[in-house]
């Protein structure tokens, strides 16, 4: 009897459509603001204190977020495009129906934060910090993570589309239904234990295979 292969289960891509914009004028955001169907475009939000704030139809377009306080924060039915910045704390953050395309980040804190139905697309994220974060229906796609920590992360319907990630770790990362096969690249530095749960290639298998003899302290060695 040959058992059928599980079908991934697809991610739900969010669906934002904004209404007509109203262009932020203010010259600062605050701790637990309330911004609603606003524009932010070129503003400079570097080293600020959003903290529990609320982006609710909103759009970010090529802000500056150099070590922005946004902890706490909800982003909600909003697109983020072109934003850049080093240290972007959006630590417990709730990202929901989302789409951030061609970002510029590194460092940035996710750690704790609920990502559902996001979508990021192009650009580069470097050293990204989302343990212990659950994620669910999130799409990376044609974007480049390097060195991303999902430790701890719960991640659930995720997808990795032409996406690039470079020393990925996975430590105690519980991973269901997450689709890794169409990644343009796929280099995990920790953690390919927790692959369980995950769908990968055979010729990812095959990439994978001194990592996954070295997790199992298999050694290869030619017969005498």
């Amino acid at each position: 009897m040959v058992r059928k292969a599980r079908v991934v289960k697809a991610a739900r891509r969010p669906e934002v459509r904004l209404p007509e914009l109203v262009a932020w004028s203010d010259g600062e955001v605050v701790p637990d603001g309330d911004y609603d169907g606003l524009e932010f475009r070129d503003a400079d939000l570097a080293e600020q204190d959003g903290g529990g704030a609320r982006f609710m139809d909103c759009a970010l377009t090529a802000c500056a977020l150099d070590g922005t306080g946004l902890n706490h924060a909800r982003v909600l039915d909003s697109v983020l495009t072109g934003i850049r910045g080093v240290g972007t704390d959006l630590a417990e953050a709730t990202l929901r129906d989302v789409e951030l395309v061609d970002a510029r980040l590194g460092g940035t804190q996710l750690h704790g934060a609920v990502l559902e139905r996001v979508l990021v697309r192009g650009g580069k994220i470097d050293y990204l910090n989302l343990r212990k974060a659950r994620l669910k229906d999130v799409v990376f796609e044609g974007c480049v993570l390097v060195e991303p920590d999902f430790g701890g992360a719960r991640l659930e319907r995720v997808e990795f589309v032409d996406c690039v990630l470079k020393g990925a770790d996975l430590t105690a990362a519980t991973l269901v239904d997450v689709d890794l096969r169409r990644a343009a690249e796929l280099d995990i530095a920790r953690g390919v234990d927790r692959l369980s749960g995950a769908a990968i290639s055979h010729a990812q298998l095959l990439d994978l295979a001194p990592v996954l003899a070295a997790a199992m302290g298999l050694r290869v060695a030619e017969a005498d």
